[in-house]
């Protein structure tokens, strides 16, 4: 039999502490259900604490901006409200964001309201007071007109950028590049127009400065927005404008996977499946995006790079350190030249570590006489716990029910199959390493899962349950837990020690 092909997690503190508490997490299934997601919240302020290092680092001023979209916790965004009002602020990208965030105690001056925005949406985002971050000269007229009608004062605006432009060649010559298309924001070659509206609407908005969001990892190509969305608001100072804030958005990043070298050699062994010269790494021979043409990989591996050495805060301070294509100085050295404060917009890096996903093992049984792989039927569907729906691949931890370790056994192949009288019900397509069988009545955790995977596309299809959700902080020398919703940070944590 071929080694073990594990993606093993990387756990940090207190997240491992945790884990090492079995019967705490099994007690709380016991009591709640299986799905079950726990979160905790300090651990969200200290992420929120290593990105304003970063900005004391590079002498920057600004805020960090939570986006809301990643996770629908009451506890993690109370958190971060009880932090310091200059430093932190909250990301919502619809009018039930907004009205949680509020509800959760951020002040309206501590809000940016971006994505796609109905009328409501604006309408409640200029009455408290928030800053509106606009994709078009349309929204900007909408929102101008809501203004006028019902008497509301300035709104503070940010215009988003896209369409950004490079040279592939020495000296500024050659080939076009175009940064990756995005459908916010207004292209850097069309914003005469939008210039024209803001000036034309003087009278109910404030520009404060630009934005841009690049659905990319590339270092270099968000360093080519930064600068050209600063030389985009030198071109708005020479017509009066008064901008004075960049929003580089989000995309740190997390690494999943702790060890890069069983990363590597997964990748490589899947597209070795692809070809035939190794056995099926997936059910039904998924390729992730990759397929076999007359002996030769094709296409591209849907798959996000779970192992990434520099991510979260060491990305942004990577990005601010980079020095930018055309005017050569350093990203932050630009924002300091221009009195430019920096908004950045994290969402699955300002979670990561922050919380796990439980499931219930209920059976398992051999998926043919010959493999030695197994089934393993969870308490638990893909909307529940979707890594995979987002290309993130990496193992749950083990934690079984009685006082057998996970070491003992042989490691086993399995495929996690969820609770939905669905084909596609499968909470991994891969072939995934356990260190031995699991029973029934086991927990397997999916750590790290904060971030777009606990309840991003969770929903009550077949009258299953919804994951409920509870926060958890270690007391002395005990775990202590609430429901999420039952979360205040300014109240120690009741509930049962386990």
């Amino acid at each position: 039999m071929d080694a073990p092909l594990y993606l093993r997690p990387r756990v940090d503190p207190p997240l491992a502490s945790l884990l090492t508490d079995r019967p705490f997490l099994h007690s709380l299934v016991d009591a709640l259900g299986s799905p079950l997601n726990v979160l905790l919240p300090e651990a969200v302020a200290e992420n929120a604490a290593r990105f304003r290092a970063v900005y004391r680092r590079h002498r920057l001023t600004g805020r960090v901006y939570f986006a809301h979209k990643t996770n629908r916790s009451s506890a993690l965004v109370r958190r971060l409200a009880a932090e310091d009002p200059a430093a932190v602020g909250i990301d919502v990208a619809s009018q039930e964001e907004l009205r949680h965030a509020l509800g959760c105690g951020f002040t309206g001056d501590r809000i940016m309201a971006t994505g796609p925005k109905d009328t409501a949406f604006l309408w409640l985002a200029a009455r408290v007071g928030a800053t509106v971050n606009l994709d078009s000269t349309g929204e900007l007229e909408r929102l101008s007109g809501l203004v006028r009608t019902h008497g509301l004062g300035r709104v503070d605006v940010l215009v988003r950028l896209s369409g950004f432009e490079s040279a592939a060649g020495r000296g500024g010559a050659g080939t076009r590049l175009l940064s990756r298309r995005s459908r916010f924001g207004t292209s850097v070659r069309d914003t005469q127009s939008l210039l024209s509206a803001l000036e034309r609407h003087a009278d109910t908005v404030q520009f404060t400065g630009a934005a841009y969001h690049l659905d990319t990892t590339g270092v270099e190509e968000k360093a080519r927005a930064l600068e050209q969305c600063v030389l985009f608001m030198d071109e708005c100072r020479a017509r009066g404008l008064a901008p004075r804030a960049l929003d580089i958005g989000g995309g740190f990043g997390v690494g999943y996977v702790a060890d890069a070298e069983e990363w590597d050699r997964w990748t490589t062994a899947l597209s070795e499946a692809v070809l035939g010269v190794r056995p099926p790494l997936t059910w039904r021979g998924h390729g992730y995006g990759l397929r076999n043409e007359g002996g030769t990989v094709r296409g591209s591996a849907a798959l996000y790079p779970a192992h990434r050495p520099t991510a979260g805060p060491g990305y942004l301070d990577e990005l601010l350190s980079l020095p930018t294509p055309a005017l050569g100085r350093s990203s932050a050295t630009l924002l300091l030249e221009h009195l430019h404060d920096l908004y950045t917009e994290p969402g699955r890096a300002l979670v990561d570590q922050c919380g796990l996903s439980l499931a219930r093992v209920l059976d398992m049984r051999p998926v043919d006489a010959d493999s030695g792989q197994y089934l393993v039927h969870l308490g638990m569907n893909a909307g529940d716990m979707s890594l995979e729906e987002h290309g993130v691949l990496v193992d749950p931890v083990l934690l079984p029910r009685g006082e057998a370790e996970t070491g003992d056994g042989e490691p086993v192949g399995v495929y996690l199959t969820g609770n939905l009288c669905l084909e596609g019900d499968l909470i991994t397509r891969r072939l995934v390493f356990l260190p031995r069988l699991p029973q029934a009545g086991d927990l397997l955790a999916f750590v790290n899962t904060a971030g777009y995977a606990m309840d991003f596309h969770a929903h009550h299809a077949q009258r299953q349950p919804v994951a409920r959700t509870v926060a958890v902080e270690r007391r002395g020398g005990s775990w202590r837990w609430c429901p999420d919703e039952d979360y205040w940070p300014i109240t120690p944590l009741g509930g049962t020690t386990g």
